[in-house]
């Protein structure tokens, strides 16, 4: 195996004039040295939303940190001494830094031409590029105008509330402990990968796409990840590993360091312009948002985000009308892809403030509003998708509780909660395989990727619960594109829910047999698992052969508005497929709504404006809670990411170029950021789509956390409009508004609309 570098390009934006690797070819050890030159043979782009991302730099580099060429060498240390010896000549061009100067008139322009569709871009029909913007969603319902006209707009003569304001959420970074490694096989027969990746069966048709082979030439390897949050969701590395194992003509193995992998993925920053009107007695009119999200210098999963964050900015609350357009902006930075709840991370901090800025000028209780306008189960969320699944005031009465919401506060104390719903499950397509061994032990075979988010334990629990033997009797392997049965992807919370249940169903086909074998009437669960060695010795006349059972979850229902959910086999749920275009669309589902629900109390230092986490606590509502631990240990590492985004985590941009990329100077939270107190509420109420009734988990709270300490530090009298809350920012805030409390009344009121 040969050792892979990068090198990555040192600006924003340029056209390449030369590259010249003669000196570094001529190091001793190295094998070769892999530029654009060697791909004329392919069709070199890829991205699984919209085709426009090169394997290295082909004519132009468009961020800081763009792969420009690698090296393979016999060792690291020869592949990075050899990477000092390529030269390269830029002509340097303007930069789009930032959403705003990408969306300016006359603005550089990161990508020029059509957009070209990718394998898994669900997007429909892709639209004309409108200058920097790739991709635009909207979402309304009613005559929004006419909602704020009643609610009291000054220009309209009303007596209601309105709220308006321009708010920022910076991009951070994903920081799973293990960064992105690849290693690559390239041979006559085909490519054999070893990745770090979350989605390996989309990551295969992609490599297979990109090298113009047949999907079984193609075979992705995952083992145990350290960690993944959506970083390695779909294709990242694997390309650039690919094509340096194909010209070396011998294994490749890539590891980024930190800032590489900050250079490769990271959360989309995002501008946004929210309006919220409410009459004065609390009831909720109308919302308008406009928005703007940062993709980076390639689509990336941008497109899916943009439309998640439209979907969960109206929250889920009865409205009379809103009006939702969100926008996909290009920059010359780092490309932007998932992270643990995005859209609704972005969305919620923002429309939960305005809900309880609404509140506080009404004089009524936060919690009381919420009360009067969260929708009730079985309500509509949006036209011809799932309805509400969950008793959405029942949960944040019970984060309220645990928050100590109505008791005495100390000064420059606040609580707030917040509420919302993140569209989850993504594409309901999973399989797996269940085998009974001769002696009895079970072998479970699902695509689901581990990475310590625990659903290889699930796994086990859900295939022996359902065979009625022990947990520690059954096996789950890890994801073999050569062996494992197909898995959309890992991610959306989606594995126990979907995979969950296609292991469901496979093992109750091996019961089934037993069943059959044992000569008990059908769908009893009287089966003895002592006996199992002998039922299938019977079976096959001699003490081996095996009882295998085959489950998959696939998308059901009819056209009809709103969607059918059709039972499974034995009873078990089945999964619903919404109304309104082609499988895949944004138009479907979602699978499940997963709740977004948290709470928290926040105590702020006057003096150094640091906010000191008292106590959150957050809603697991998960239908049927299959692994209770794992499920606390979810809502608790959401939990810390949340604080992490709402308080100190920034990506820090100058021109296109990341200034912060270690972890000297980008920071995540630390022992005196936890708060003195959490709590995780699982709620099971078995109204899911998965093993009876589960639903999934984990990303809500991470939504949730960050919203209610937005709100809570506002209830301290320190209302915020940017994150991440740093003490700097909350103390020239605490500031400004004591300069505003000092003016006459009446430019007070002015100040505040």
């Amino acid at each position: 195996m040969l050792h892979g570098k990068v090198l990555r390009s040192s600006v924003p934006h340029a056209r390449i004039v030369s590259v010249d690797i003669s000196e570094a070819e001529s190091t001793p050890g190295v094998v070769c040295v892999l530029t654009g030159r060697d791909l004329a043979d392919l069709d070199p782009y890829w991205g699984h939303a919209i085709k426009d991302r090169p394997i290295v730099a082909i004519d132009k580099v468009r961020f800081a940190g763009e792969p420009v060429a690698a090296v393979a060498a016999e060792d690291e240390a020869t592949a990075t001494r050899a990477l000092t010896k390529i030269q390269v000549e830029y002509e340097e061009l303007p930069v789009a830094g930032t959403v705003e100067e990408a969306t300016r008139d006359a603005a550089p322009l990161v990508h020029e031409g059509k957009l070209r569709p990718g394998l898994f871009h669900g997007l429909g029909t892709l639209p004309e590029r409108e200058g920097n913007v790739c991709y635009s969603y909207r979402l309304d319902r009613g005559e929004v105008e006419s909602a704020f006209d009643h609610a009291g707009d000054p220009n309209a003569g009303g007596a209601g509330l309105i709220v308006e304001g321009d708010y920022v959420f910076p991009a951070v970074y994903q920081y799973a402990m293990e960064t992105h490694t690849v290693v690559a096989q390239v041979e006559p027969s085909g490519i054999t990968i070893w990745a770090s990746c979350q989605h390996p069966f989309l990551v295969r048709a992609e490599i297979a796409a990109l090298f113009d082979l047949p999907l079984r030439a193609v075979r992705i390897i995952v083992p145990f990840l350290g960690g993944g949050f959506g970083s390695k969701s779909y294709t990242k590395m694997e390309p650039i590993t690919v094509a340096l194992a194909r010209k070396a003509g011998r294994p490749v193995r890539i590891q980024n360091r930190v800032d590489e992998s900050m250079a490769t993925t990271r959360r989309h920053g995002m501008r946004c312009h929210m309006r919220t009107a409410m009459t004065k007695d609390g009831t909720l009119l109308g919302r308008q948002v406009e928005c703007w999200l940062d993709t980076g210098a390639y689509a990336d999963n941008g497109p899916r985000v943009t439309a998640t964050a439209g979907d969960a900015a109206p929250g889920p609350y009865r409205w009379a009308a809103y009006r939702v357009q969100a926008h996909c902006v290009y920059t010359n930075t780092s490309p932007s892809g998932s992270y643990r709840a995005f859209g609704a991370t972005h969305m919620q901090w923002i429309g939960e403030s305005q809900i309880d800025e609404l509140a506080r000028r009404a004089g009524i209780d936060p919690l009381e509003v919420r009360r009067r306008n969260l929708l009730a189960r079985g309500e509509e969320v949006r036209a011809g998708g799932k309805p509400v699944d969950a008793d959405l005031v029942g949960d944040v009465e019970k984060v309220a509780q645990a928050i100590g919401w109505g008791t005495p506060k100390k000064k420059l104390t606040g609580r707030g909660v917040s509420v919302g719903l993140l569209a989850a499950g993504a594409h309901p397509v999973s399989s797996a395989i269940v085998r009974m061994e001769a002696d009895g032990q079970v072998v479970v075979l699902v695509g689901t990727t581990e990475m310590g988010q625990g659903p290889r334990t699930a796994m086990a629990q859900i295939a022996a619960e359902e065979l009625g033997i022990r947990a520690e009797d059954v096996v789950v392997r890890g994801a073999d594109t050569a062996f494992t049965p197909y898995d959309r992807s890992t991610g959306a919370s989606r594995s126990t829910t979907l995979a969950g249940l296609a292991v469901q169903r496979a093992a109750a086909r091996v019961r089934d047999q037993l069943i059959e074998i044992s000569g008990h009437a059908k769908g009893t669960h009287e089966l003895d698992p002592e006996k199992f060695p002998e039922l299938i010795a019977a079976r096959f006349g001699l003490a081996g052969g095996e009882l295998v059972g085959h489950g998959d979850v696939h998308p059901q229902g009819t056209q009809a508005s709103g969607g059918v959910t059709q039972p499974g086999p034995e009873g078990t749920p089945g999964v619903t497929q919404a109304s309104g275009g082609v499988p895949g669309s944004y138009a479907e589902g979602p699978v499940f709504w997963e709740i977004c629900i948290g709470g928290a109390e926040v105590e702020v230092d006057p003096e150094t404006g640091f906010v000191r986490l008292l106590k959150t606590a957050t809603v697991a509502d998960v239908g049927k809670a299959i692994n209770p631990q794992l499920i606390e240990r979810q809502d608790e590492g959401a939990t810390l990411q949340g604080i992490g985004n709402a308080l100190i985590e920034e990506m820090v941009y100058d021109n296109g170029e990341l200034l912060n990329d270690t972890m000297l100077d980008y920071r995540v939270p630390t022992f005196e950021n936890l708060p003195e107190e959490m709590t995780c509420i699982i709620v099971e109420n078995g109204d899911g789509p998965g093993p009876w009734g589960a639903k999934g988990c984990g990303e809500g709270a991470f939504a949730a956390i960050s919203a209610a300490i937005v709100n809570a530090l506002a209830d301290a009298g320190v209302p915020m409009t940017q994150l991440p809350m740093t003490p700097e920012r909350v103390w020239r805030r605490m500031r400004e508004l004591s300069a505003i409390s000092h003016q006459p009344r009446v430019m007070r009121l002015k100040a505040d609309g």
